[in-house]
């Protein structure tokens, strides 16, 4: 883990990529922020959390560390530990976590819960939808430190990493540690409520979009030319043919849309 630091003072605020090792877009925009070193008006802490992983290439070395939280330091595993050492590092701060996807190009935040840090710096970044993810929130960073994560494109896009830099001086825009203003946003707001098993197959299908309502009794996805039919409606999240080893994705509701403020005459 490598741990940095703009401006001077106890930080409140922290910025993590490279949770996972096949997921470099935040790794890079951490790295330009170091390379600027642009002032900044309140401390901010910036992690590269799993070298390890991040060196040779691969989501993780024994397990996965966004399910790992909050970690053991006698754990068996390099996570295990890492897990808990990131928690120690990032104790007292609102984390910003950077991620990609092999499901959606568009990114979108994902946090525990809509609360009212949620609300307020949400609708400021660049994305797309806010999705609550409170019923399968266990082992993921925001279970042990208040985070907000967002997806910033696909993995290894050259896309994904510009949407990392832009989001994350959203991020730190919106908190106050750079200056300037941001883009508020009327933004739809999802509930995981299912995931979406898959059985082991040669190839698999997927048939609907992200965030793109899925209607009872229409087919969505397939394993070796087996359809999944609809039981209900649902909104598809984080849905791919290859992205997770027995997971399609997830069912989702839509709860709400975040308006625009009025703004005052």
């Amino acid at each position: 883990m490598r741990v940095a630091q703009l401006g001077s003072g106890t930080p409140e605020i922290a910025v993590v990529a490279g949770i996972h090792g096949d997921e470099p877009c935040g790794v890079r925009a951490v790295q330009r922020l170091l390379d600027e070193r642009p002032t900044v008006e309140r401390p901010v802490k910036l992690v590269v959390a799993n070298e390890s992983a991040l060196e040779r290439q691969v989501r993780y070395v024994d397990e996965d560390l966004n399910r790992a939280f909050p970690g053991d330091p006698d754990a068996t595993t390099h996570e295990g530990q890492l897990a808990h050492e990131l928690v120690a590092e990032l104790e007292g701060c609102l984390t910003f976590s950077m991620h990609s996807t092999q499901s959606h190009a568009d990114p979108f935040a994902i946090v525990k819960g809509v609360d009212e840090t949620a609300r307020e710096i949400v609708p400021q970044l660049p994305v797309a939808a806010m999705v609550e993810t409170s019923n399968f929130a266990e082992g993921r960073l925001f279970s042990a430190i208040d985070t907000v994560e967002v997806e910033c494109g696909l993995q290894g896009s050259e896309t994904a990493a510009e949407n990392a830099d832009r989001l994350t001086r959203a991020f730190l825009t919106a908190v106050g540690v750079l200056p300037g203003d941001t883009v508020q946003r009327e933004l739809p707001v999802y509930r995981l409520t299912d995931v979406i098993r898959k059985d082991q197959a040669e190839t698999y299908e997927v048939f609907v979009d992200n965030f793109t309502e899925v209607e009872a009794g229409s087919p969505f996805a397939a394993a070796d030319g087996d359809e999944q039919i609809a039981e209900e409606s649902f909104y598809p999240v984080l849905m791919s043919p290859n992205g997770y080893q027995d997971v399609f994705g997830y069912t989702a509701e839509k709860l709400d849309v975040l308006e625009t403020p009025a703004t005052a005459d």
